[in-house]
């Protein structure tokens, strides 16, 4: 799905009569949000947006991870494996598994760290707790009320915001704000924009923290691409937050193309891709998300991953949100009688 451009400011015609809608949509997510999710017996730390489409979440994860590694904790990921054809609960193998099985982002994060995908999050947090996890990285599923959360971290990109502010399908918006910002324990805005300054000062404003990070490239990246004008191209929620952190690494970005989120690319796409970087004399660029769409297909071997990461502004602030809640989540599981009461 490529999100439609009446999803963001200014408000369109088409946005506003498809309001009842969103009202009435509002209304079932919030119901739905309230429902009160299943105690899974170790901490869980959900990573999510209000919105549909890309924000950072998959590097803020990727940071949380890195995070809880250096506290001694044993991070697993569970994913739902959006795109993906499996069910789960199953563990992400990297040698066995596809993005058309798994998806795309539990694929890419399984290089790194233990990820779970299941449909069924309480079942995909058994099984993540059954390989020794001691404590579960929640990678989406914040308006999904299954699973209890000690804490939920909603990633905002600076520049893009919320869009219009509606809810779907009028707008972008999973859930009314203020359902969503009330259930919030802290906020990531990632990027120097300014789009999101007005949700900060809500979320500040009920005691939680506001962290602001910077995607990073990576400096074997940055090499690879040095001197060369390159074709970049993604199939992610937000393709134009890739071109412009391309740009902003010093990268010569000549041409691009965007796809929709998730897109399972063909042979097809890449002989197209590859007969315009030749014809223009470009490097072809994407994203590590994308390269594990490209496994198995023909002549993907001179496409230059960009690999990223999240530093936040204000390291020692996460890490102490992140221990104080696992004090917590921990604090409340000891004080637990034996028959969950």
């Amino acid at each position: 799905m490529r999100e439609p451009a009446f999803w963001q400011p200014p408000s369109s015609w088409l946005s506003r009569l498809l309001m009842p809608l969103a009202a009435i949509y509002g209304e079932i997510a919030g119901a739905r949000m309230a429902r009160k999710g299943i105690v899974v017996g170790i901490p869980v730390i959900c990573v999510g947006n209000y919105h549909v489409g890309g924000a950072g979440k998959t590097p803020t994860t990727q940071a949380l991870v890195a995070l809880l590694r250096e506290l001694g904790e044993a991070p697993v990921v569970l994913s739902r494996g959006y795109g993906g054809s499996l069910r789960g609960p199953v563990k992400v193998d990297v040698s066995r598994h596809q993005a058309a099985e798994v998806g795309d982002e539990p694929l890419m994060l399984a290089r790194d760290v233990t990820v779970v995908i299941s449909r069924d999050r309480v079942a995909g947090a058994a099984l993540a707790r059954s390989t020794g996890a001691s404590v579960i990285v929640m990678d989406d599923g914040f308006q999904n009320p299954a699973v209890a959360k000690d804490a939920s971290i909603i990633v905002i990109d600076g520049d893009r915001g919320l869009g219009n502010g509606r809810g779907l399908p009028a707008g972008p918006m999973r859930a009314p704000l203020d359902l969503q910002v009330a259930r919030t324990d802290a906020l990531v805005i990632v990027g120097t924009g300014r789009a999101a300054d007005g949700v900060a000062r809500q979320v500040a404003a009920k005691g939680a923290p506001v962290f602001r990070a910077q995607l990073a490239p990576d400096t074997a990246s940055l090499k690879a691409l040095h001197g060369r004008r390159v074709l970049a191209f993604a199939g992610i929620g937000d393709p134009v937050r890739f071109f412009r952190t391309l740009r902003g690494a010093g990268v010569d970005v000549a041409a691009e193309q965007a796809f929709a989120d998730h897109h399972p690319y063909t042979a097809d796409d890449i002989a197209a891709l590859l007969a315009q970087a030749k014809r223009e004399a470009l490097t072809l660029v994407t994203t590590e998300k994308d390269v594990v769409k490209l496994r198995g297909l023909p002549d993907t071997e001179g496409i230059v991953p960009f690999a990223v990461t999240l530093a936040f502004d204000d390291a020692a602030a996460l890490r102490m949100f992140v221990m104080e809640r696992l004090n917590i989540a921990r604090g409340r599981a000891s004080n637990r009688s034996p028959d969950g009461a």
